[in-house]
């Protein structure tokens, strides 16, 4: 492997990915210790403490342009969210109450809500890893499924009035916090990580579909249909 020069320490790119995909475990496991915290000694509610974590964990992408691409070592970059696999799964199923990740990343403190949108969460962010690496479609998906997703909640229960369900319930405006919040998330991220690809209408059609899907969808189930319809559009439009 030869050295580049836009490597860290002119690293070859295999050892220069090693070292970007730590800075990923870094930013991502401390990010539950300091929700733990906040939730244990200074009464953070455990909602906004799975939100603001599924917002941190989106925001991974970040990471994305430091990321050297020519081999196989880029896909380094879903590492962190395939342990995090294996540990919602050992968790889910064998974890204790008092678990920092059942306290910070449940609405209710029962184990078995990793097993659903919190897991869908990260295996969604694999695919995006992986299949749709540094594409359009991958980096949108992450900004609206973790910005969008991640607000509706936070503003729609503190501070929704009008009230509307379909499959579940939700508020307008959720809604409108999850519109805003995909709407800046993926301007940001598509313009940081391709800006070849960059096309503010296209953005905003998108994310005003997946807006109306979000309010439509199942809780837990949300985390599935999002991305996937946000990669859908990013293909016919």
């Amino acid at each position: 492997m030869t050295a580049i020069a836009s490597t860290f320490f002119n690293f070859p790119v295999v050892w220069h990915n090693v070292l970007v995909m730590l800075l990923t475990f870094a930013y991502v496991f401390s990010v539950p210790p300091l929700m733990d915290w906040l939730v244990t000694n200074h009464g953070l509610p455990r909602d906004i403490s799975r939100k603001i974590t599924h917002i941190c964990a989106g925001s991974v992408i970040i990471f994305l342009p430091l990321f050297r691409d020519g081999d196989w070592s880029h896909y380094l970059n879903i590492t962190v969210f395939a342990v995090w696999t294996v540990l919602l799964i050992q968790k889910g199923l064998f974890a204790a109450d008092d678990d920092q990740a059942v306290k910070t990343m449940t609405r209710t403190g029962d184990k078995r809500e990793l097993l659903k949108g919190t897991l869908y969460f990260v295996v969604v962010a694999m695919i995006c890893g992986t299949l749709y690496y540094k594409q359009f479609a991958g980096v949108l998906a992450m900004a609206v499924l973790g910005w969008g997703d991640g607000l509706a909640p936070i503003v729609g229960t503190r501070m929704g009035k009008m009230k509307y369900r379909v499959l579940s319930e939700r508020s307008l405006e959720g809604s409108l916090a999850f519109l805003a919040g995909s709407l800046a998330a993926g301007l940001f991220f598509v313009w940081l990580i391709v800006p070849a690809a960059y096309d503010p209408v296209k953005i905003a059609m998108i994310v005003v579909v997946a807006t109306i899907i979000e309010g439509v969808s199942p809780k837990e189930v949300d985390n599935i249909l999002i991305p996937v319809a946000v990669i859908a559009l990013s293909a016919v439009l």
